[in-house]
């Protein structure tokens, strides 16, 4: 057999086929489910350990409990807890992330950070707060305002109907169990509204952008 060196296709590159990554959809899954495992094995850890591991909570007012406002949305009190927290978590996180990735992760950041840092301040001192319903109550208020903010139709009928699923939770801001950390509650809360806000900063600029000036 000859091979003609002159021919065109001598040499030439194929291009390699490449797999499509995974879509928005996927990853939120993929990500929410991923964390909602880290809870399990946490859990799991920590009754191993006697229950020392949620002991790493936010302790209001102390220097030791600065720590918590990193590790309280983790950790839970016992099994019942996390259980109760799980399924408001996989589909609350999942329609906060699947708008988009950078943007939901922002936003569970600015939602951890606040509702953390509300509850080390101003939480009554001598109790240790964890839970992820610090989380909760973030994504709650921040997938129900966002919209507004974002003015985006689609984002408000998903404020609409996170509202008729779960916004009699948000009674929950107010003291009523004392075993109960309503302050977690409530500055997650806050957190969400605030997230929701900043992070809708680009499209008010967008929008300002768009005004004609005569």
């Amino acid at each position: 057999m000859t091979m003609d060196f002159n021919s065109p296709d001598f040499g030439a590159r194929t291009p390699v086929p490449t797999s499509k990554p995974p879509s928005v959809w996927k990853q939120s899954a993929v990500l929410i489910g991923g964390f909602v495992l880290a809870l399990y094995v946490i859990e799991i850890a920590d009754a191993i350990s006697g229950q020392h591991i949620q002991n790493a909570g936010v302790t209001p007012r102390t220097l030791d409990g600065l720590w918590g406002i990193l590790f309280a949305p983790v950790l839970h009190d016992d099994w019942a807890h996390l259980i109760a927290n799980t399924i408001p978590v996989l589909i609350l996180g999942y329609l906060v992330l699947v708008s988009g990735i950078s943007r939901g992760l922002a936003a569970t950041g600015i939602i951890w950070l606040i509702g953390g840092v509300g509850v080390w301040l101003f939480a009554g001192a001598g109790y240790n707060h964890v839970g992820a319903s610090v989380l909760i109550f973030g994504w709650v208020t921040y997938l129900l305002v966002r919209g507004f903010f974002t003015r985006s139709f689609t984002q408000i009928l998903i404020g609409v109907v996170v509202f008729v699923i779960y916004g009699g939770v948000l009674w929950g801001v107010l003291p009523s169990d004392p075993q109960v950390s309503w302050q977690g509650h409530l500055f997650g809360a806050i957190g969400g509204v605030v997230a929701a806000w900043a992070l809708a900063s680009g499209d008010r600029t967008k929008r300002a952008g768009a005004v004609t000036s005569f």
